[in-house]
């Protein structure tokens, strides 16, 4: 599934995980591919059904409640 990255950051920013957010802002393109970038995301704790969960419509804090 591809997704932005900004959507990512979103999520990362949302839970306080700045340094994460400026990692994966270096380490992600643009357009984020969950199994290609599964490595990645991993290291971020970043579990790949989440993010099918961000490319869906909304926003990050629509769909985590927040």
């Amino acid at each position: 599934m591809q997704i932005p990255k900004e959507k990512i950051l979103e999520l990362l920013r949302s839970r306080g995980e700045d340094d994460k957010a400026s990692k994966a802002d270096s380490e992600l393109p643009d357009q984020v591919d969950t199994e290609k970038h599964a490595g990645i995301l991993d290291k971020l704790g970043i579990d790949p059904e989440m993010t099918g969960k961000l490319g869906a419509a909304g926003g990050v804090g629509d769909k985590l409640g927040l």
